[in-house]
């Protein structure tokens, strides 16, 4: 990290890709006047590094401030185009751009866990404070993303956006962050997640039944635990659950495709796995015995389904979340009796999501 932190873009663009890529790519005049990408981050940067607040974090936390700022843009380069208006927009570049974040952070540069995916949340929310009323739900989208990142961080973040920027609204801008700010303190998150009651308040507001009051308290008796052990192929899924979940019934994709003969690209039979697997989670959730589920479930919408089935019989739900730095992952896949190809560990590390704590009533994550 110390190899980037503080430079330059022109010094940068000579050194990262993603960096180079920033120059040259349009912004809409009207709302940035500045010019191209690379120009308004370098002013976000500078602009962000001026403020009183980040001057007094402690190091590691302007680290993450920083590194959030020269990538919060990083996937205008792929999502900008001319609308049917003649207007330059760049919709989706803060999700994509989130993605792009952990992948590139985790190749590139050594950053514990942690602080990598406060980086990725940061840039993931970068225009939440500008854009929160906006939403079909303001309180649920600020509650839950109450649980990923600081909205003190965001909203210093969000300053430092519109600060770095040529533009006329300007002075509605900031306001519109002074107004994200008392409405973060009046949601009790500007400094803490939103502070539900149980865990079981929470999974139930941001999974079952997101029209309720989130101070609504559920009664509920669990019938048994389902635990959901996801991550990367060849991150240690099989090891954790041999080690630690040693006296669970465990429901494997992997065992039933490899058993039936299956290969990972036939998405057919793919469909069997899965649907085989459900069957068995289903025997298991009427008899209400805990259980296992091990596959990648990289993403949240697969996740959503699983956590939806097992939520409906009144399962507890548990996520472990398995991950080994970049390096170690790829001795481990390429030690494995069934190595998945180097082609697809890429694809796949480029749409992972990793579980939030919103997802279930305890994510547990396991990153040493």
């Amino acid at each position: 990290m110390d190899s980037i932190w503080h430079k330059r873009l022109e010094a940068l663009s000579g050194q990262y890709d993603w960096v180079a890529d920033m120059y040259g790519v349009p912004q809409n005049p009207v709302y940035h006047a500045e010019g191209d990408v690379a120009t308004h981050t370098q002013m976000v940067i500078d602009a962000l590094t001026s403020l009183q607040p980040y001057r007094e974090m402690p190091a590691e936390h302007q680290q993450v401030l920083w590194m959030s700022a020269l990538l919060h843009d990083v996937e205008k380069r792929s999502t900008t185009f001319m609308n049917h208006e003649g207007a330059v927009v760049s919709p989706g570049h803060a999700r994509k751009g989130a993605a792009t974040a952990r992948r590139i952070i985790m190749q590139q540069f050594q950053l514990p866990f942690h602080e990598r995916e406060k980086i990725v949340s940061l840039v993931k929310h970068h225009g939440l404070p500008l854009w929160l009323m906006d939403k079909h739900d303001p309180q649920l989208n600020l509650i839950q993303a109450s649980f990923t990142v600081s909205m003190a961080w965001l909203h210093l973040l969000a300053t430092a956006d519109v600060l770095g920027r040529h533009c006329a609204d300007k002075a509605a801008l900031l306001e519109k962050l002074e107004f994200f700010k008392a409405y973060c303190m009046e949601q009790q998150v500007w400094n803490q997640p939103y502070p539900f009651a149980s865990e079981a308040a929470r999974f139930h507001y941001c999974n079952v039944s997101q029209q309720s009051s989130p101070q609504y308290q559920p009664f509920i008796k669990y019938s048994n635990t389902a635990t959901i052990v996801c991550g990367l192929p060849g991150m240690g899924k099989d090891y954790f659950i041999q080690h630690r979940l040693t006296n669970t019934p465990v429901i494997s994709l992997d065992e039933i495709r490899r058993a039936q003969r299956i290969q990972p690209t036939d998405r057919s039979g793919n469909g069997r796995v899965v649907q085989q697997a459900k069957e068995q989670a289903k025997q298991y959730l009427r008899t209400q015995t805990d259980f296992v589920w091990n596959a990648t479930c990289i993403t949240r919408p697969m996740r959503s389904q699983l956590i939806s089935l097992f939520s409906s019989y009144g399962a507890r739900i548990r996520i472990v979340y398995i991950e080994r730095p970049y390096q170690r992952w790829l001795l481990q896949n390429r030690q494995r009796p069934h190595p998945v190809p180097a082609a697809v560990m890429e694809k796949m590390l480029h749409k992972l999501e990793v579980p939030e704590r919103t997802e279930a009533h305890d994510v547990e994550y396991i990153t040493v």
